[in-house]
């Protein structure tokens, strides 16, 4: 059994609690500190989307289309829906040639209320560049274009289908998962994500080694590490494109730059790269709860990045937030568990 990490309390009284695991390795694949299994197969979802944007800079496609820092970005994201993402992701279409009608995402309305009411008062209806995943699967169709321009093919044509685990697209974007990760994904247990691709069951030390990767460029091949740096330092100039407004991926990496390059996915889970350390993270929620893999992931980050006063200072809203209800009272919060505070940054190996 997992250990408890999250702690919610009511008044000071623990009313929930929230288990996980977590994996924290460095460039050489050492690891530096763990708590749980990180050995069972877990589905990463979201957390991996700067894996899966490696072939946009590594096939060249990023350099032919002039693909700007936002969209870079966005190429990595789980954004909401604003009108900012919306034309970020439509753009790197039109730079390829294409229109929303190439994303095979499927249409999303966003979740936040106020894009949702934006929306409504400009008389908007949701299609798939609203979709939180439409400016990664906008960099699946430049990649594909790209494939389809060296093979002689009509691009168009080529990125059709491209969600299928069997298009050359898509087995370029499983072969960059499989090597940073040092897994066999054809052994992997496999389902289908909430945007159509293929989703592999990797565990939290291998996720982790492969962020600890994106960090150092470690293990990597020349033009798959500089790939992995141009995205990172990608997200750092334009966090707002990773997620959005009240985002916790976005207010991190704005607070703290290249310091930190973090990312959420579906149920739970939450990967990073701490490039001054040279560690990548994984973890994983057990009940899937979003809150309860934020304040972890914030508990680590404060753990282990130098953060001066004022960053750390900033940080509590993230590792320790306030409940209130729904007449603004104070009832409660989030903080990391026993286990989680016990960690030394310092001495952790």
């Amino acid at each position: 059994m997992n250990p408890i990490l999250v702690d919610v309390l009511r008044g000071s009284t623990v009313e929930s609690t929230h288990s996980g695991a977590f994996a924290i390795v460095d460039g050489d694949g050492a690891l530096v500190a763990s708590l749980g299994d990180i050995q069972r197969p877990i589905f990463p979802r979201s957390a991996i989307k700067v894996l899966q944007a490696l072939p946009l800079v590594e096939s060249g496609a990023a350099d032919r289309l002039q693909l700007t820092d936002a969209e870079l970005a966005i190429a990595c994201a789980s954004h909401n829906g604003e009108p900012e993402h919306v034309a970020t992701a439509l753009g790197m279409l039109k730079k390829a040639g294409l229109d929303a009608g190439a994303l095979e995402c499927g249409t999303q309305w966003p979740g936040r209320e106020s894009v949702l009411r934006g929306m409504f008062s400009r008389q908007e209806q949701a299609g798939p560049l609203h979709n939180n995943c439409s400016g990664k699967h906008a960099g699946f169709v430049c990649v594909a274009c790209q494939l389809a321009l060296a093979q002689g093919s009509e691009p168009a044509e080529f990125t059709r289908g491209y969600v299928r685990a069997e298009h050359p697209l898509m087995r370029e974007v499983g072969a960059a998962l499989a090597a940073t990760t040092d897994t066999d994904l054809a052994k992997a247990p496999v389902g289908t994500d909430g945007c159509s691709i293929p989703t592999y069951g990797i565990p939290l030390r291998q996720l982790a080694l492969a962020f600890a990767r994106v960090a150092t460029g470690q293990g990597l091949a020349p033009e798959r590490a500089r790939a992995a740096r141009r995205l990172r330092q990608a997200v750092a100039r334009a966090p707002f494109m990773v997620g959005g407004t009240g985002r916790f991926d976005t207010d991190v990496m704005a607070l703290l730059g290249e310091r930190v390059f973090c990312k959420v996915g579906a149920e739970g889970v939450y990967c990073a790269s701490l490039p001054e350390q040279g560690f990548g993270v994984a973890l994983k929620i057990d009940d899937g709860n979003a809150r309860g893999a934020e304040v972890a992931m914030a508990a680590l980050i404060e753990t282990f990045v130098r953060l001066g006063d004022a960053e750390r200072q900033a940080m509590t809203a993230f590792s320790a937030p306030v409940l209130k209800n729904w007449n603004g009272i104070e009832v409660g919060g989030l903080r990391a568990a026993a286990a989680l505070q016990g960690l030394n940054g310092a001495t952790a190996r």
